[in-house]
């Protein structure tokens, strides 16, 4: 008997070992700039800042933001709460956009981060029950096998949010990346004129 896996309409899967490093790259050339220590990000509002440039309306949403780590990757740097696994798993918050219930999902010991964040992506945009799909992956390490699985994909409203523009024509929606953790970070825009 087959049983099939239950998700909510909204899913954001996460590398962290990705967002780790975007978030060091982009504290580490700011802070000389801006002459001044950057906050550490609290990971709520990071997620609804995502969630809003991916174009949330308010309402009841239900999310799941699944994060995939690795041993080398189990803490977020630089935000509050820091360790997936113990602080984060199983843990949920409300806000204006609904509800946003997170899951640590290792790849320890199975199959490498890029491999278990492709099949869980395989996974999300297969569901009939996802609508949209908003992804944070690594595109250097395992980029193209996204690229491949987001391109193929059908029916489904999808965000990449991404590090820089793809040399390829998406047809699916990306974001900025960077815009999102520097708002986090809390880097306002008068600051860089």
């Amino acid at each position: 008997m087959e049983q099939k896996i239950k998700l909510p309409e909204n899913i954001i899967l996460i590398d962290v070992q990705f967002l780790n490093t975007s978030v060091k790259d982009l504290k580490q050339y700011f802070e000389p700039i801006l002459g001044r220590d950057l906050q550490e990000i609290n990971l709520a509002h990071f997620i609804s800042y995502l969630a809003l440039d991916a174009g949330y309306q308010e309402g009841e949403h239900q999310t799941q933001v699944m994060f995939v780590y690795d041993s080398e990757s189990s803490k977020l740097f630089h935000t509050q709460p820091t360790d997936v696994k113990e602080d984060l798993d199983g843990v949920a918050f409300d806000s204006q956009w609904g509800e946003f219930s997170f899951a640590a999902v290792p790849s320890e010991g199975m199959v490498t981060r890029g491999d278990l964040f492709t099949d869980l992506l395989q996974i999300v945009l297969e569901s009939k029950d996802v609508k949209r799909a908003i992804i944070i992956s690594d595109n250097e390490e395992y980029g193209d096998q996204v690229t491949e699985i987001l391109q193929g994909s059908e029916g489904k409203e999808i965000i990449q949010f991404r590090m820089q523009e793809s040399d390829n024509k998406l047809n699916y929606r990306w974001e900025f990346l960077p815009y999102t953790i520097m708002q986090s970070l809390g880097i306002r825009g008068d600051e860089l004129k």
